[in-house]
């Protein structure tokens, strides 16, 4: 999300099993680029989001063990997975590197 907003791209940020608190390592990562992420929280993913998006990008994350059957149906005209690591439990240099991939997809777009 802060890298699209960043090159001016609408985007929100949201998991379908999100966390209570965002990572202290990635709010770390992302200072590092000069973005400050520490006031965000975790937003569950809605039928709404789906709805509202032009494209949905998912991480890899198994979307099709977690998400209800009527709302993986809805996003997959717009599903893009880019099976990109999850940052949990990992060393701040792998986490740069997930950061660092992120930001590159990201510019593609």
């Amino acid at each position: 999300e802060a890298f699209a907003k960043r090159r001016g791209l609408k985007a929100a940020s949201a998991g379908t099993v999100p966390a209570t608190t965002v990572n202290p390592a990635v709010v770390q990562a992302m200072k590092e680029k000069g973005i400050d992420i520490s006031s965000s929280t975790p937003k569950l993913l809605t039928p709404e989001m789906i709805d509202q998006a032009t494209l949905v990008v998912t991480m890899g994350c198994s979307v099709e063990e977690v998400c209800p059957r009527p709302m993986l149906a809805k996003m997959q005209k717009k599903l893009v997975d880019w099976k990109i690591e999850d940052p949990k439990g990992k060393k701040p240099g792998e986490i740069r590197k997930i950061r660092d991939e992120i930001e590159g997809r990201v510019a593609v777009l």
